[in-house]
Parts: structure tokens; C-alpha cells; sequence
């Protein structure tokens, strides 16, 4: 009879790919949650800044998900594992029971973080560029 590992073993915890919440992929690419919920290309670290808001137990890994077909690019890399239950297999938060539930909570927070909110007024002016431009000259002298 084979031992099962505990629920607090970091190999019993769920993955979580940026591609399962990115509202720009299909489902066939790895979404796993309706398109209108999604983010628009979430990263691991956003991932991992909203479960640790949220109280969970995670841990970031620096994996490439399968199905991308940039595996080097250092943006799209990265997974975060989370704890869904306790060691005697009731939920760790009531309120997100599976993974699913898990999955909506981070794509409907992640479009709160201070990095995804951008200010509206600020937008930068650039001044005239001909400033300076006297006494240059092509060609010989």
C-alpha cells in the first residue's frame, strides 16, 4: 500500500500557469476560465502577490508552462503552486473550496494591483524637438 503524501506537502499543492487566467489565449492554448473573466497576460509574480494578499500558502517556481511556445522568455515563465487543503482535507479558505474557485478570485484581483492600475491624468507631454539644431551642417568643410 502506497503512502499518500500530506495536503501540506508542496508537491499536493495546485499549479497555477499565468495561461490558465489569460484572457488572450484560447482554451486549447491553456485558458481555463471563461474569456470575459480572464486578465489581459498576467504574470507569475502578479499571480503570486495576490495569493499572498489573500493568505494563502504558495510557493513560486521558475517552470515554463507546456503549451507556450516561448519557453525561454523570462516573462512568460513561472508557476505558483498554492495549498488548497488541510492536512485532514477540509479546505485552507472556505471561501475558495477548489482550484476553479481559486483560478476566478486571482483574475478578478489581479486588475486591482497597483501595477495594473494606471493613472489617467498623467500621461507625459514631450516639448518641441527643433531646439538646438543651429549651426549643424552635412558635408565637408
Amino acid at each position: 500500500m502506497a503512502l499518500e503524501k500530506p495536503f501540506s506537502d508542496k508537491d499536493r499543492f495546485i499549479c497555477i500557469y499565468p495561461a490558465y487566467i489569460n484572457s488572450r489565449k484560447t482554451i486549447p492554448q491553456g485558458r481555463r476560465i471563461p474569456q470575459e473573466k480572464g486578465v489581459d497576460n498576467p504574470t507569475a509574480t502578479e499571480i503570486r502577490d495576490v495569493l499572498q494578499a489573500g493568505g494563502f500558502n504558495i510557493v513560486l517556481e521558475n517552470k515554463a508552462y507546456t503549451r507556450e511556445l516561448f519557453h525561454r522568455d523570462q516573462n512568460l515563465r513561472g508557476r505558483v503552486r498554492v495549498q488548497l487543503k488541510n492536512d485532514d482535507g477540509s479546505a485552507v479558505n472556505d471561501k475558495y473550496p477548489n482550484r476553479k474557485s481559486v483560478y476566478l478570485y486571482v483574475a478578478e484581483t489581479i486588475p486591482k494591483l497597483k501595477t495594473r492600475v494606471h493613472a489617467s491624468g498623467g500621461a507625459s507631454s514631450q516639448q518641441g524637438g527643433d531646439k538646438g539644431k543651429k549651426g549643424k551642417k552635412k558635408g565637408k568643410r
